[in-house]
């Protein structure tokens, strides 16, 4: 495992462990996100830890066309429940993907580097979120960097039944409409399985990356 240092480098992503841990330290400004990003890597670590890097293998993906919406979900999109958005509270996104209470997690690592990092990110018109209204108050949504024809999602949340899934299959259309070829996932989900993601090699993954990031 790698120390980084002040330059914006990382190793090749064979070279990291099972469990996908490639390097740690450096620090989390655009260009090494964005570096970052276009490797297949990403940052993932608890507050007051140092950084970690990851690049797991495989990889959870999806691709938009094999998005799969059930006759439950068809009914949610057309019933008029939620409103969906793009980018028009990414703030209020990142900060409920902060502070949402998740079963399978004890605390959270979107702390306030990570918030910080990813805003500047979204300021650059790298990070988007996707939104889900319910009279007027945001209950759903997610959020995640675009690179390419690539996006990379980071992290959804929910505070009404189905509304990320509502803006995660809404998102998902758009980007297909956009020329998305890939969604990244990261790492495994039964919620994202549901939808449609599947596992593929890391080798494949990044191969896909450097053909849709310029």
């Amino acid at each position: 495992m790698l120390l980084l240092n002040k330059d914006i480098a990382f190793p090749p992503v064979k070279m990291a462990d099972t469990d996908g841990l490639l390097a740690i330290g450096g620090d989390l400004s655009t260009e090494r996100l964005l570096l970052a990003y276009k490797s297949g890597i990403f940052p993932w670590y608890n507050d007051n830890e140092i950084i970690q890097w990851w690049s797991p293998d495989p990889r959870f993906v999806l691709w938009p066309a094999e998005l799969k919406v059930s006759r439950s979900m068809q009914t949610v999109l057309h019933n008029g429940q939620f409103r969906f958005t793009i980018n028009k509270n990414f703030t209020g996104v990142i900060q409920n993907c902060k502070s949402i209470t998740r079963k399978e997690q004890a605390g959270t690592w979107i702390h306030k580097d990570i918030v910080d990092a990813y805003t500047r990110l979204h300021q650059l018109g790298y990070a988007i979120s996707a939104e889900a209204w319910k009279n007027g108050e945001l209950v759903g949504g997610l959020y995640g960097i675009k690179l390419g024809n690539i996006f990379f999602g980071e992290s959804m949340f929910s505070k009404e039944t189905n509304a990320s899934k509502f803006a995660f299959i809404n998102f998902v259309q758009h980007l297909q409409q956009q020329n998305v070829q890939l969604i990244d996932c990261q790492v495994y989900t039964a919620h994202l399985e549901s939808l449609g993601a599947k596992m593929i090699e890391r080798k494949e993954f990044c191969a896909i990356l450097k053909r849709e990031i310029p």
